[in-house]
């Protein structure tokens, strides 16, 4: 279970998260002197933030196509029975293309995000790992075409 922490965000550390989610690299004294307050504060703060689970980690982001990976897909599961889900969860995390998996509401039981290299290389992945899986009733495959949006939430 995760645990839960009570911290309630001022203006500074908005300003400080603002900064850092539009350069994760970005030094804690750059930070510091855009806020006008010391390093140390903004060191403290952001443990604060990371303590208090709103913030999960920095990363780089690589780019798909770039390392050639140029099909990205979105995968509908239905589950053979709602039991299966922690189940299938465990061999999911096991294929690296897959790169989110969310249990849904409405006609999927799970929705898979995928990288491929191409159209081939996603269908040896449906077929010869995905829907092998012991749990998985059926897939329904989403191809996506362009992606238009990806961004961090605002800070408000």
């Amino acid at each position: 279970m995760e645990e839960s922490f009570s911290h309630s965000m001022d203006e500074l550390d908005k300003k400080i998260l603002s900064l850092l989610q539009q350069n994760a690299r970005m030094p804690f004294l750059e930070v510091a002197r855009e806020c006008n307050v010391s390093g140390a504060a903004i060191h403290q703060r952001v443990q604060k933030l990371i303590e208090a689970g709103i913030v999960k980690g920095s990363h780089i982001e690589l780019d798909p196509k770039k390392i050639g990976l140029n099909t990205c897909a979105y995968i509908g599961i239905f589950l053979e029975k709602a039991g299966y889900y922690e189940k299938v969860v465990r061999e999911l995390i096991k294929i690296p293309e897959i790169v989110q998996c969310s249990y849904t509401t409405g006609n999927y039981s799970m929705f898979v995000k995928i990288y491929a290299r191409d159209n081939e290389h996603l269908k040896t992945i449906l077929a010869g790992q995905i829907q092998k899986i012991e749990g998985i009733a059926r897939t329904e495959t989403f191809i996506s075409l362009e992606e238009s949006i990806n961004r961090q939430l605002p800070i408000d």
